[in-house]
């Protein structure tokens, strides 16, 4: 086969491929519109087109809908159309003059593709970095320094009588985990679904507030309104209540809470980048003190299993964000802002992480694999980034602020490409292809690209 041929089908997608006919449903499809990763949903089709999404949720049927139709090229060179063919030939000349590379994004992808970013970073000498350090970051680096108790979102439907979502918003941002696992759902030992749990909002005052459980609707039974950085001071308080420490100036719902922590069979609380202090959460808020109030969390978290049985969970948000990590770890020992241009891997974050490298204007090029988080990076970094050569490999329909030297339009794993993607509980999902697709993977380019190199 020609390294550079792109066949009308592109061969990743032609080996996992049934052509669905008119008016036929697909059951049981993994959605990666989130972490959630939910792979209960049916599709029908009719001649390719989604004519209804089942069950209900805008998140995954938007995600579905802006990637079904599509008619960008499959390469372009500075915003123009070009072949495949010339387009890798150019994309690997920027790669040979480039000192020190950047890899970054690969929550849009899946396993394969993954493991072919890191393997082109490897053998450039790359710097490599994920979604993760603009958003989880900080909880990652809480856990490696304190640990965490944790679980699968499975344990929590059949188990968990009291839930806590700290510093995130389901509805909004996983409409289906409430449904599907952590408020209604019926389990094995929460045989009532909503009315075996106790459900508690930690949160933002002025927002936690007007915040729901679901999109169709449902209320916590303790809403906790949480000031600007507060989150330690309350972690500090329920530590000190549980140890029996005497407190004189603790609010009466930070005691209720420790009541039903103490009290309850099996807790689980799920935290958010509001808890993380991300800047994909709020690009005001400091971005140094989000991994100190997360291991605080973890530490009470440990520290109620000498009561209770308690978990923690973290709110993943991009579809295969923790398979991102997952992989860089089987590759490289480390989940984020890895550096391999001395031949070995490094890990720092903040050294090697994707927006500082860009603000600090170190590296000369960037490999963009997913670049949905691009607009999240600081305006030094947004800047910087243009000035420099990029290459940028996502799906169909992404919105770009910029014009990237090569871009190529890839096929969507779980549309038009099988794949493996993890869920946010580091729980592994098959995805299936469900269309044909003139577009290669990002697996497909990668490959190609590292073969360029090599043979240049």
């Amino acid at each position: 086969m020609n390294l550079f041929a792109v066949p009308t089908i592109c061969e990743s997608a032609r080996r996992n491929f049934t052509e669905p006919a008119l008016n036929t449903t697909e059951t049981h499809v993994a959605c990666p519109g989130c972490g959630c990763l939910c792979d209960d949903v049916s599709l029908t089709f009719d001649d390719q087109h989604i004519v209804a999404f089942e069950p209900r949720c805008a998140l995954g049927e938007s995600w579905f809908r802006n990637h079904v139709v599509a008619t960008q090229p499959v390469a372009e060179l500075n915003g123009i159309a070009t072949a495949y063919e010339a387009a890798i030939q150019q994309a690997t000349k920027l790669l040979r003059r480039a000192d020190y590379p950047l890899v970054y994004g690969l929550s849009r992808s899946s396993s394969p593709g993954q493991r072919a970013a890191v393997a082109l970073a490897d053998r450039m000498g790359a710097a490599i970095d994920t979604t993760a350090s603009m958003c989880h970051g900080p909880s990652i680096m809480a856990l490696q320094e304190v640990g965490e108790v944790t679980c699968t979102l499975g344990e929590v439907r059949n188990r968990a009588d009291l839930v806590i979502f700290w510093g995130c918003h389901p509805a909004a941002s996983h409409p289906r985990h409430a449904d599907r696992y952590s408020v209604f759902a019926k389990g094995r030992f929460t045989p009532e679904g909503r009315d075996s749990r106790k459900v508690v909002m930690i949160g933002e005052a002025g927002k936690v507030e007007d915040w729901q459980l679901s999109p169709h609707g449902g209320a916590a039974d303790l809403v906790i309104p949480v000031s600007p950085d507060g989150d330690f001071e309350i972690i500090s308080q329920l530590r000190a209540l549980l140890r029996g420490t005497p407190l004189t100036d603790v609010s009466e719902p930070v005691r209720h809470l420790m009541e039903l922590m103490k009290n309850c069979r099996y807790g689980v609380v799920f935290f958010g980048l509001g808890l993380a202090g991300s800047r994909m959460w709020d690009d005001e808020r400091p971005l140094n003190t989000g991994h100190i109030h997360v291991a605080a969390l973890l530490q009470l978290v440990a520290e109620l299993n000498a009561v209770t049985r308690f978990t923690a969970r973290r709110m993943r948000l991009q579809g295969d964000v923790s398979g991102a990590d997952n992989v860089l770890l089987w590759q490289t020992g480390y989940p984020f802002a890895v550096d391999i241009s001395r031949g070995y891997p490094r890990y720092n974050p903040g050294e090697f992480s994707a927006n500082e490298l860009l603000e600090r204007r170190e590296t000369d090029l960037c490999v963009i694999v997913g670049a949905e988080t691009i607009p999240y990076f600081s305006k030094a970094a947004r800047d910087y980034l243009k000035s420099i050569p990029t290459i940028v490999i996502d799906y169909p329909n992404a919105p770009l602020e910029f014009i990237p030297n090569v871009r190529f339009t890839t096929a969507v794993y779980g549309l038009h490409a099988a794949g493996t993607a993890y869920r946010m509980d580091n729980v592994p999902l098959p995805l299936r292809a469900l269309q044909t697709s003139n577009y290669p993977t990002d697996e497909d380019v990668l490959t190609d690209l590292l073969t360029g190199f090599r043979n240049d």
